[in-house]
């Protein structure tokens, strides 16, 4: 794995098109000298993945086009710069390498399910967004071999998902190239990719499957990208993707932070700032989900907040992570070019400079309800005073992929901006563990169960429910009340065995300094540079004791290093429960730049009353006052009353948000509840 280093891009002002055209230049021009003689294939490290060498090869290549394309775009028509005519060149020379069978850069017939179909949807996005310069210079025996094999990946199969939009993309520019396309195999796809959508413009990603960033980066920036190449051959379906997209920007736009941080959920967070990637996908189709100086605001100031984190190797190639190089939490299918896809990104960099994105003034967000339940993704985005810190509060899925870390990535309880989340190292005891935000469960044994998928979970406004079942014997209901700096749990767990249970809250930056901490009956809680962290039990009897974990290393996907204040406490068969308050709150900075002295941009003005639409009226929950990192762990214990009511009485629990004036109700003996 590369070190890594603060790279030139972060000191660019990211603040204009010329400056977004210089930072692509700056994120690949440290890729030239990886490129084989040929061209087609980029060798950026040793690592592997699950598919071969030479596949990660083809991804390298592949995915600098979806920054190249709109670089060169964006200058159609004028006299490309030096440097660009270079990467012009560069890219030319590998579609002619790598299609031609006797080149030894050959890269190889498509097979079905092969992860060189996801590659081609950057040839046809490149081809369709940049034909004059990179299709044009191709001789007509080149453009023959080029179409012949795009072309021959309409005869594979390709898993029921977002790959569903790759040959879709491919055809499209075979067509826009005036070259044969498959008609029926674009139908017959976007047909079934209408089986994912879920409403109020989330897809899931397949039938059944998880909401996330392929809701933004995939369905949506392809579903875009179409309703410009088809807007006049198919009107009807481009109108409708137009109209889930800006829908789906009401809620995404609560994904992010004021600083520009995104929100750490779900798989393939080494596409790293490719979360920012629908807004300039909204730009290029010319939606206007959103006023267009808030949709600059949020795609900036994100990409200043990723360059200045260290996620760069010595030299200056990105690295396999997430804030900071880390192959723990990296997918099965994260080569060393994979890190690349974010360059989708800079799409806008294809519009013109006197479009209204760019001649827009970047503003700040508008004013955001406190908390936002999404539904269709099954969570609640909660977001503190002064915006902050955003956490993502998980009611669960009924089912789950196989893909590496799920229930890490899919079913903890909360996901946080400034705490991140945490995947497990191995699989013996709680710190190799790292169960931040979930309740981790044992035989005894030192190995531990969590949550994996859930029998059924509902989201009502701040509060939600799931029953899950770690063991078929044993069964669990969880109920969580959403909020910050606080936020609620409680558990029914029945079970036939005997059970270690260990509840951990947001897992806290270790810094060189001890922070102030308190363990003890009943309380976990630390505090720091990076901010305050505690969990406390708040039902009598049944001993739970605090402790502060410290996790392994490069377990937490935005620091290196981690404390977990923890509950813990042990069980015999039958029914019992444990409840608890979460509390976490931001220090001075946030991400694995922290205390590195990374410089920031002068904050943007405010969209005052544009886009007061999102805030919405009598918003369910109430921001709380922000929270300071300098607040004592001593000092933390109890301070959940000012958010929440909580009590036992006439056999039941009773929680109330004194935000919303609505009141939870358990019955303990039967664990049926109402919620009034």
């Amino acid at each position: 794995m590369h070190g890594s280093i603060r790279h030139p891009a972060a000191d660019n002002p990211l603040r204009t098109r010329a400056e977004l055209q210089e930072a692509v230049r700056q994120l690949i021009a440290p890729l030239q000298p990886h490129y084989s003689e040929g061209g087609a294939r980029l060798r950026l490290g040793a690592t592997g993945a699950s598919y071969a060498p030479e596949v990660s090869q083809l991804e390298g290549f592949s995915r600098v086009l979806w920054g190249v394309a709109p670089l060169l775009a964006g200058q159609r028509g004028s006299e490309l710069a030096a440097d660009d005519r270079d990467w012009a060149e560069r890219c030319v020379r590998g579609f002619r390498s790598g299609t031609d069978p006797a080149h030894p850069d050959y890269w190889g017939d498509f097979a079905d399910y092969d992860q060189k179909m996801v590659e081609t949807a950057a040839f046809g996005f490149a081809l369709a967004l940049a034909p004059e310069q990179l299709w044009e210079p191709l001789s007509e025996a080149d453009k023959e071999r080029v179409a012949a094999w795009l072309s021959s990946l309409s005869g594979h199969p390709v898993w029921d998902c977002n790959w569903l939009f790759f040959p879709v993309i491919v055809n499209l520019a075979l067509r826009k190239l005036g070259l044969p396309w498959d008609e029926a195999l674009v139908e017959r796809n976007l047909d079934r990719i209408d089986a994912f959508y879920l409403g109020e413009g989330w897809y899931a990603d397949g039938v059944g499957a998880h909401a996330d960033y392929y809701v933004p980066f995939a369905f949506h920036y392809y579903g875009l990208f179409y309703s410009v190449l088809m807007g006049q051959e198919d009107p009807e379906r481009s109108a409708k993707y137009r109209e889930r997209a800006a829908a789906f920007a009401l809620d995404f736009v609560h994904w992010f932070d004021a600083d520009g941080a995104a929100l750490p959920y779900g798989r393939s967070l080494s596409y790293r700032f490719s979360q920012a990637a629908f807004w300039g996908a909204l730009a290029y189709a010319g939606v206007e989900a959103l006023p267009w100086g808030v949709m600059k605001g949020l795609l900036l100031r994100h990409l200043r907040w990723w360059l200045r984190q260290p996620i760069f190797g010595p030299d200056g190639v990105l690295t396999i992570g997430y804030a900071y190089p880390n192959l723990v939490m990296a997918e099965n299918y994260n080569a060393p070019g994979s890190p690349y896809w974010a360059l989708k990104s800079f799409l806008p960099l294809a519009l013109p400079q006197d479009h209204p994105f760019w001649t827009a003034e970047e503003l700040a967000l508008p004013a955001l309800e406190a908390i936002r339940p999404q539904r269709p993704a099954r969570l609640v985005l909660s977001r503190a005073a002064g915006g902050r810190h955003v956490a993502a509060f998980n009611a669960g899925h009924p089912g789950t992929n196989e893909h590496t870390h799920a229930s890490a990535k899919y079913e903890k309880f909360a996901y946080s901006t400034v705490f991140g989340f945490s995947v497990p190292r191995a699989e013996w005891g709680l710190a190799q563990g790292a169960f931040d935000s979930m309740l981790a469960l044992s035989e005894r044994d030192n190995l531990y169960r969590v949550r994996r998928r859930n029998e059924e979970s509902q989201v009502d406004g701040e509060f939600l429910y799931a029953r899950w079942q770690p063991w078929h014997d044993v069964e669990i209901r969880t109920w969580l009340v959403a909020g910050l700096p606080w936020h609620m749990r409680i558990h029914r767990i029945e079970s036939a065995r005997p059970l270690d249970a260990a509840e951990g809250g947001f897992a806290l930056r270790r810094d060189l300094a001890d922070p102030q901490a308190e363990q003890g009956p009943g309380l976990a809680a630390a505090s720091g540079a990076g901010g305050a962290v505690a969990i406390e039990a708040l039902l009598a009897g049944g001993e739970r004791s605090g402790e502060l974990i410290q996790a392994q290393a490069n377990t937490n996907v935005l620091h290196p290093r981690t404390f977990i204040p923890m509950l813990r406490s042990s069980h015999e068969p039958g029914i019992f429960w444990l409840a608890s308050a979460v509390f976490g709150a931001p220090g001075e900075a946030v991400g694995a730049d922290a205390g590195a002295g990374g410089g920031s941009s002068a904050a943007p003005k405010t969209a005052g009353a544009a886009g007061a639409e999102l805030a919405g009226a009598g918003a369910a929950g109430a921001e709380a006052p922000a929270a300071e990192a300098a607040v004592a762990a001593s000092g933390l214990r109890g301070g959940w009353r000012a958010l929440f009511a909580f009590e036992e009485r006439q056999g039941s629990l009773q929680v109330q948000s004194l935000g919303s004036g609505r009141t939870l109700t358990i019955d303990l003996d039967s664990g049926g509840w109402s919620l009034v």
